[in-house]
């Protein structure tokens, strides 16, 4: 197998990204990325030496600076300052995961050769990647407009030596890395600070990692939905196909074909129900699970749009013979998809916890609080709790953030998208549905206990089964925070064919 990715002008697709990640490949510039930089780079030489009149960030200052001439001696100090003043990032760490994500879609965005950088700069960044080299990036900082100023001049500080990384689960300053692989600092040339900190990397490689994160807990929410189905002894009758072909949302449909495929086989759905209805937390998992589908699926084409894109100003084009300064920069697209994406995903949580309570209610034959002694045991009263506490912590955050928006730089950038924040409050939300989920899980788990010795489907069984290994019934009171942390480590280790999430 080929572990090498080549960085080109193909379109780097969502299962590209997931075998990036999982199979940990290198990166290598192809002949036609680094041509495409080189030409740019020797372009924008020659225009400065034979054109003397101010480019924007080229030989002016930033900003609200934008009308100060700078003296073409000191274009490189221009930029170094750039990177230096630019590092103002504050609040927790940027994850690893998702700083190396922001060094490859850095990468992937200069390559395209409008940006004006070096190769050498490129490869450096590429050196990074491949070595597990990851910058030290701060979560606050952004306005999500001007590119992610603060987060890439951290990610950029390295290449001159400059500010922190982790190498080999070390955290080192910029100089030390450069003496322990025997590197000189990149002299940054005209345009490459701005290159570096224009560009919207920090908040889509937030994207890309919730993408991929929450398609699988879409997947995962339909599947322990549809334990919980079982365990509450529910019906088949509204995921029949012609309710949806009537209806025939996209996510709709898929949910419906999903879950009536989890229960292909099983014995309890089969059996005679009492009862005529379901509750909606069971009877509208179509409905409800599909419309965050959809949502997801808008968010997935704007976050696909914007890894194949480029988002620094700036722009180079070498055959119109124009250096052309606009707002590419502008997160007001991902913001958008972010807010979207916290409203779908925290609805996956909101319609679980009241699945999860319908469990614990004592209905349908299911003891109270799903343990054999009630009253001496408290069994799942709390879990449900813990999940309540998170799906309302989850409608706070999901709050949007992009209507939002506050001047800065003297009043030059007066409509910021607010897309950084969109995106942190998003991650927050993502990781809270995990836990909700796992809360699921584990009461339909030991719901279901309660059913036999009556099954389900071969596959949910197979499934459980799994489960069970890491996670078993629970005869008496525990400490049941280790149970779910058990279960979110189950959830989080699961493998899921790409082809099954999207």
């Amino acid at each position: 197998m080929n572990n090498t990715h080549f960085i080109n002008s193909k379109i780097v697709d969502f299962d590209t990204l997931n075998q990036l990640i999982f199979l940990e490949k290198k990166l290598e510039l192809s002949e036609e990325a680094i041509e495409k930089i080189e030409n740019c780079r020797d372009y924008l030489d020659q225009k400065i030496k034979s054109d003397s009149s101010p480019i924007y960030g080229i030989n002016t200052g930033f900003g609200s600076l934008c009308n100060v001439k700078i003296d073409n001696n000191n274009l490189q100090e221009l930029q170094e300052n750039l990177v230096m003043s630019h590092a103002c990032g504050t609040g927790s760490e940027v994850p690893k995961n998702i700083a190396k994500l922001m060094l490859f879609l850095k990468i992937q965005s200069l390559s395209y050769g409008h940006s004006g950088v070096q190769v050498k700069t490129v490869e450096r960044l590429i050196h990074f990647y491949n070595n597990n080299i990851i910058p030290v990036i701060y979560t606050q900082g952004s306005l999500g407009a001007s590119g992610d100023l603060a987060p890439l001049a951290h990610l950029s500080l390295p290449l001159i030596g400059k500010g922190e990384v982790y190498y080999n689960n070390e955290r080192i300053s910029g100089s030390a890395l450069l003496k322990k692989f025997n590197w000189t600092k990149i002299d940054l040339k005209s345009k490459e600070g701005l290159a570096l900190l224009n560009g919207t990397q920090f908040m889509n490689a937030y994207g890309v990692h919730l993408i991929l994160k929450s398609f699988k807990l879409s997947y995962l929410a339909d599947l322990i939905g549809t334990l919980s189905l079982e365990a509450y002894d529910g019906r088949i009758s509204p995921f029949n196909e012609l309710i949806h072909f009537i209806r025939p949302h996209n996510g709709q449909v898929k949910t419906a074909q999903r879950i009536n495929n989890f229960l292909e086989g099983s014995e309890l759905i089969e059996r005679h129900k009492e009862h005529v209805q379901d509750p909606y937390s069971f009877r509208c998992m179509p409905q409800v699970h599909g419309a965050s589908k959809d949502a997801l699926d808008y968010c997935k084409k704007t976050f696909l749009t914007e890894i194949n894109s480029v988002t620094d100003n700036p722009n180079i084009f070498i055959d119109a013979d124009e250096i052309i300064s606009g707002g590419n920069f502008h997160g007001q697209p991902l913001a958008l998809a972010f807010d979207f994406l916290s409203i779908a995903m925290a609805e996956f949580g909101s319609i679980s916890e009241r699945r999860t309570f319908q469990l614990v209610s004592g209905l349908r034959d299911l003891p109270p609080f799903l343990v054999k002694n009630p009253g001496l045991n408290s069994g799942f009263m709390i879990p449900q709790y813990t999940a309540a506490s998170i799906v309302s912590q989850n409608k706070q955050l999901a709050t949007p953030a992009s209507i939002d928006s506050i001047v800065s730089s003297n009043g030059q950038e007066d409509h910021v998208s607010m897309g950084a924040n969109a995106a942190t409050k998003a991650n927050q939300i993502v990781d809270n549905i995990e836990t909700i989920l796992a809360i699921e899980l584990l009461n339909a788990s030991q719901a279901l206990h309660f059913r036999l010795p009556a099954k389900t489907s071969p596959f949910l069984e197979s499934f459980l089964q799994l489960y069970r290994s890491d996670v078993a019934f629970i005869e008496n009171d525990t400490v049941l925070s280790v149970e779910i942390k058990k279960t979110v480590a189950f959830l989080q280790n699961l493998t899921i064919d790409t082809e099954e999430l999207f």
